[in-house]
């Protein structure tokens, strides 16, 4: 896994998903921890070797990997 590797999961929006961005490129929207995985697959992670609460890693914003829909109190 690369260390170097900067990912990026915004907040979800009105219909659950989340933005995924990889070292400044947005590789699409996830609506769940496999389309997030498939995305980390695509960018050349192995999704098995892949821990989402990993902070090195990962950056949440908006809460971490349990959350994918939006925040109700907006």
């Amino acid at each position: 896994m690369s260390p170097d590797l900067r990912v990026i999961v915004y907040p979800p929006d009105a219909q659950g998903g989340r933005r995924v961005r990889v070292d400044g490129e947005i590789l699409g929207r996830a609506l769940g921890p496999a389309d997030l995985l498939e995305f980390l697959r695509r960018a050349g992670l192995d999704p098995d070797d892949v821990n989402l609460d990993d902070p090195l890693l990962i950056e949440w914003r908006g809460g971490g990997p349990a959350v994918w829909t939006p925040d109700a109190s907006g």
